[in-house]
């Protein structure tokens, strides 16, 4: 028989109590996570958002809540009164917050029961994922799931004080819009009223952004919920939420000293110091250095080795004179079994001209002077320098992958990026394989799991976490396809104004305004300093072979604004989710997302996407064809 609640109001939360309040009258209410029967003593660990307290039943001081207590099961929700005392020394639990303490109840009511739920909020890891999506009302009864949002507010309170403070205001732009080109599919909403049309949902509020900037609104920023049609991994979602910022008569640096500040501020709200300024690199740089644009700075960067090699080492080896050399370090892995090189081969795409020699030994017995220079070239380590991976990756000479060059001294050449990238994808996959070996991250696990941070005190994060800001990207990439320059970004960033001469002429050294925040080998954020000019903008739609009429038919609407007095004006987008999955040294965009998707792109909570009435289509103006 269940109880009402009446007029009883709890006094505490389940994580709240400690030994100083011992002696006093409380009201718990929750979920039971475990019982536990002794005879004349009933055990319940009683569970709520905050934490567990132990609450003792005894037989003989209270009956009634005791016969109770015997039909309480995982899960039901309960009431408890009764009085806070210290637990005996030999039974202090000091894994718990509440550990030193008790609560012996004098009464208690059942408030509800629950059905067996297919898995318990107990357990500390799950390993079906479906299932947890399935019943995710459940999982998130777990207390690292209730950690992971209760972090993920901290984190978006701190930014937004940290915005309002600076002088952000915080304004809202619409969910139903046009379609526009953007980096991935729309999602698309049919309108009733106005039959075969369509609104789309944001992918991103760029333009709406720009035109606040337009309208006088010289620092906008908005916590806010963007949605792309695109295939889905670990770090990425269908519908997700970003950080976003415009500001108005900027410099890149004033953007990099807002973000920095925010970052500073939500890391410090989760217990991390992080400290800033953050370093910079620019595109070509990283390229080189890490052999991708979202370089983890806990791993050792790439080593050009080009100079150890002799000309005709080159020529025997099959590789190209006129590409990087470059060596991959994966530390303390040790040597590689045949059969290990093996397996690792597909993780390396040769297919953008680049090659991999991984059989160090037989290099080295063939060219053993050549070998000596090379490990001189890579830098020493501090400790395991002997048992590191090395892996060689160079341009193949057997290999003529058609690209478009830069004309342009000093600048990368589209050959050169391939084989830097290969190399640089080579060496995040080797980094993931080996984790176990090399324990890159285990400093960033010290940090997430660290106890002073939970208890509420400031942990150092300078090892643990990495940030990076990424400068000067190519304004434009070539399409094999179309034999067409594409914009590489939007068409809306500002190129370099040096660079602007040679839109027409040399398009692959024209650098951008553009500029990404990485950390740990995740992407955070990307963002750019725009074109406020109509000169400008009609200069760059005319390298990229538009037509005036195909751009007004594409961003008519935005270009009109951009005639009516248009400020100069920059901003960036930072996704929220990631960094609350980071701090949260989570894996998947999942563990922070309420009710995430799957990588189907499917509900499986409440079953969505879903099939609709004929009823429903014929008021859209819809008939479906599959």
């Amino acid at each position: 028989m269940l109880d009402f609640l009446g007029t009883l109001q709890r006094t505490h939360t389940c994580g709240q109590l400690r030994a100083q309040q011992a002696g006093e009258r409380v009201i718990l209410m929750g979920w039971v996570n475990r019982r536990r029967d002794h005879g004349n003593l009933i055990f319940l660990d009683l569970r709520d958002r905050t934490g567990i307290t132990q609450i003792v039943l005894d037989k003989d001081l209270t009956p009634e809540g005791h016969a109770k207590a015997e039909q309480v099961r995982p899960e039901y929700v309960v009431a408890v009164v009764g009085t806070v005392r210290r637990r005996g020394q030999d039974v202090i639990n000091p894994k718990m917050a509440t550990g030193e303490i008790e609560v012996a109840a004098k009464e208690l009511l059942v408030l509800n029961d629950s059905r067996v739920p297919p898995f318990s909020p107990a357990e500390e890891a799950i390993a079906n994922e479906e299932l947890r999506l399935k019943y995710r009302y459940i999982d998130l009864r777990r207390q690292q799931m209730q950690r992971n949002f209760e972090l993920r507010h901290k984190i978006a309170r701190a930014v937004r004080e940290s915005l309002s403070n600076q002088g952000f205001l915080e304004i809202e732009t619409p969910f139903m819009t046009r379609s526009t080109p953007e980096g991935a599919r729309d999602y698309l909403v049919p309108s009733r009223v106005h039959g075969g049309h369509f609104y789309a949902l944001p992918q991103s509020p760029q333009l709406f952004k720009q035109i606040l900037m337009i309208s006088g609104f010289d620092r906008y920023f908005q916590i806010v919920r963007c949605f792309r049609d695109e295939d889905l991994r670990a770090d990425r979602q269908p519908e997700f939420t970003q950080v976003d910022l415009e500001m108005s008569f900027v410099q890149q640096e004033d953007v990099f000293l807002v973000v920095e500040t925010f970052l500073r501020e939500a890391f410090a709200a989760v217990g991390v110091v992080l400290p800033t300024p953050f370093p910079r690199i620019t595109y070509d740089e990283a390229m080189r250095r890490y052999g991708i644009d979202k370089p983890d700075l806990r791993m050792p960067g790439l080593t050009d080795v080009r100079s150890a090699f002799r000309d005709e080492d080159l020529q025997v080896l099959a590789i190209d004179p006129t590409q990087p050399v470059v060596v991959v370090c994966i530390p303390k892995v040790g040597e590689l079994s045949r059969k290990e090189r093996d397996d690792n081969r597909p993780l390396f795409d040769g297919s953008k001209g680049a090659k991999l020699i991984d059989d160090w030994k037989r290099l080295e017995k063939s060219f053993p002077e050549t070998v000596k220079k090379v490990r001189e070239l890579v830098p020493a380590r501090a400790e395991g320098a002997a048992e590191d991976l090395l892996v060689l990756v160079a341009g193949d000479a057997a290999s003529h992958v058609k690209a478009s060059d830069t004309k342009t001294q000093g600048h990368l050449s589209e050959r050169e990026i391939c084989v830097y990238s290969a190399a640089g994808n080579l060496r995040v996959e080797l980094a993931r394989r080996y984790a176990d070996r090399h324990g890159v991250s285990a400093i960033t696990d010290l940090v997430v799991e660290s106890p002073e941070r939970h208890l509420g005190q400031q942990v150092a994060g300078d090892e643990a976490f990495r940030p990076i800001w990424v400068t000067d990207f190519p304004m434009f990439e070539f399409d094999k396809e179309s034999q067409r320059w594409l914009p590489a970004h939007h068409p809306f960033t500002s190129p370099h104004e040096e660079d602007m001469e040679r839109l027409v002429s040399d398009p692959a050294s024209v650098r951008a305004r553009y500029y990404d925040l990485a950390m740990n080998g995740l992407e955070l954020g990307s963002g750019s300093i725009r074109i406020h000019r109509q000169d400008v903008q009609q200069e760059i739609f005319r390298a990229l072979g538009m037509s005036e009429e195909e751009a007004r038919s594409r961003f008519g609407f935005f270009l009109e604004a951009l005639t009516y007095g248009t400020p100069p004006h920059g901003g960036i987008a930072l996704g929220l989710d990631r960094i609350a999955m980071i701090l949260a040294g989570a894996q998947s965009l999942r563990e922070v997302i309420a009710f995430p998707k799957t990588a189907k792109a499917i509900d499986l909570m409440v079953d969505a996407p879903t099939p609709v009435s004929p009823q429903q289509l014929r008021e859209l103006h819809i008939r479906t064809t599959g």
